[in-house]
């Protein structure tokens, strides 16, 4: 009995080292690839790395992790007219993900993910003059624009869709990395009709203001893209995803 009393301290003394080992480890991998992929890709805000599964050794050995979880606080995105647009909670999920034996860089087979852009943040990328409110049903804006007619300054605003397009089709020119390759999305902003009181020639002064395309994906993390979107009295919400991605490059 005090023979097995032993060997069971043992075990238990072994198993807490290695757990803290483990974690020590991950925590490390963790910090190390959040560093590389904050740098290597430019992204603006602060990178946090979550790296599934136990035991994180078991997967270290063979350089493959089932999972790996990024979250930026917040990114500025580049759009096409050399603007800048906030994100909020860029939420990424990589799977399938193969890591190089420092983990300063690695590929992964997949990835998903989530970010919202506020109304104040969609405003401020609109035309000047110009703000985005909840048009109160998903995929609905509430547009309302100054403009200049007929020499006064009238007060005009729509209910607008937003929705994404195929970059090609929104005429918009590419972006840094592979986020301008085929399958690159543009953010377009259309009003569904524009009350025109009569006034003719009112519909076309009102539409180039609240009428705009963006891109969004300019500073994104390399290889993910824009997929659908939905809105709500938050915001704009993207879903994000993307298929043999470099974490760092």
């Amino acid at each position: 009995m005090r023979v097995l009393r032993v060997v069971v301290i043992i075990g238990v003394v072994l198993g807490a080292v290695f757990v803290g080992l483990d974690r020590w480890a991950v925590g490390y991998a963790e910090n190390r690839l959040a560093d590389r992929i904050q740098s290597r890709q430019g992204l603006t805000g602060g990178v946090e790395v979550d790296i599934h599964g136990f035991p994180f050794l078991t997967q270290a050995l063979s350089h493959d992790l089932d999972r790996v979880d990024m979250k930026v606080a917040g990114l500025d995105v580049a759009t096409t007219d050399g603007h800048r647009t906030h994100l909020s909670q860029l939420r990424v999920a990589f799977h399938g993900v193969k890591v190089n034996g420092d983990y300063s860089g690695g590929t992964a087979r997949s990835a998903e993910g989530s970010t919202l852009v506020t109304y104040a943040d969609l405003s401020a990328a609109a035309q000047p003059g110009v703000t985005v409110a909840y048009g109160g049903a998903p995929g609905k804006l509430k547009v309302t624009a100054s403009v200049e007619f007929l020499g006064k300054t009238l007060s005009r605003s729509v209910v607008s869709t937003i929705s994404l397009v195929d970059t090609k089709d929104a005429g918009a020119s590419g972006s840094n990395g592979s986020n301008g390759s085929k399958g690159s999305k543009t953010v377009r902003v259309r009003a569904d009709e524009v009350p025109g009181e009569g006034l003719p020639g009112i519909e076309t002064v009102v539409r180039k203001k609240t009428d705009f395309d963006r891109r969004l994906d300019g500073g994104l993390p390399s290889g993910v893209q824009l997929t659908a979107l939905t809105s709500d009295e938050a915001g704009v919400h993207f879903t994000l995803g993307g298929t043999n991605l470099a974490l760092a490059e």
